[in-house]
């Protein structure tokens, strides 16, 4: 048997005072949800282990059946899974987002949701110049998410990297890869020159020149964040 899940995932969102307070699901006409609801079973469920970051990756785990106390590493790697690339024990895997960069502030961490086509021109632009086969290696998703993978050992997961959409008009100077340590220091340095060389060579990028003549947002910049190591999750039929 197959199963659908469809995961509302933030849907409900905040309430608003333009809204009476409301949220907008509350204000927002559903029916044909409310006749699933009506027809089915309905239950509460905890997404967020106490401990753990709110987001996507942690709950939607969570409601696929697995611990993410015990499985989860970083979004990256699910990132990888999510596009069959396999990982290697030394392997560090990061979502990789297109942004847009501003007069030194992250302005959008979706570059205004630029399409698939124009993204695979540009990450294999950066791919064609920063990329390494075996070293540093860019693969191409969907839209704005991408994934960057660090290979070998020399590499060190003891880094911080801030996620792009918690961070919107802050200083990219402020918010940049920093090491826990010495080795995760010099992952960082790799990881901030790679960003900030990208700024220089998809600014100038045919793409971003059109992009910015129609008035949209364009994907000046890569932000690599949530790394990882592989987890070894059991297929659902185990």
């Amino acid at each position: 048997m197959k199963y659908v899940l469809i995961i509302g995932d933030g849907m409900a969102d905040r309430p608003l005072k333009k809204l009476g307070d409301r949220t907008p699901l509350q204000v927002a006409k559903h029916p044909n949800m409310d006749l699933i609801a009506h027809n089915g079973l309905c239950g509460r469920m905890i997404t967020l282990p106490t401990g753990l970051d709110t987001g996507t990756d942690i709950a939607i785990m969570s409601i696929l059946g697995y611990d993410p106390k015990e499985h989860h590493t970083g979004r990256g790697p699910l990132e990888a899974a999510g596009i069959g690339v396999k990982l290697d024990r030394d392997d560090i895997a990061f979502r990789c987002n297109l942004i847009t960069e501003k007069d030194g502030l992250l302005r959008d961490y979706s570059a205004g949701h630029i399409t698939t086509d124009e993204a695979k021109e540009l990450l294999e632009c950066i791919d064609d110049a920063y990329g390494k086969p075996g070293e540093v290696e860019f693969f191409l998703g969907v839209s704005f998410r991408h994934l960057l993978v660090l290979k070998g050992a020399r590499y060190s997961d003891r880094i911080v990297c801030t996620p792009p959409h918690d961070a919107l008009d802050k200083p990219v100077s402020e918010i940049l890869p920093r090491g826990v340590d010495e080795k995760g220091e010099g992952t960082a340095h790799t990881l901030k020159d790679i960003m900030m060389a990208s700024k220089v060579l998809l600014s100038s990028h045919p793409i971003n020149r059109k992009r910015i003549k129609e008035g949209v947002n364009p994907a000046n910049m890569i932000w690599p964040w949530g790394h990882g190591r592989r987890s070894d999750l059991r297929p659902f039929h185990d």
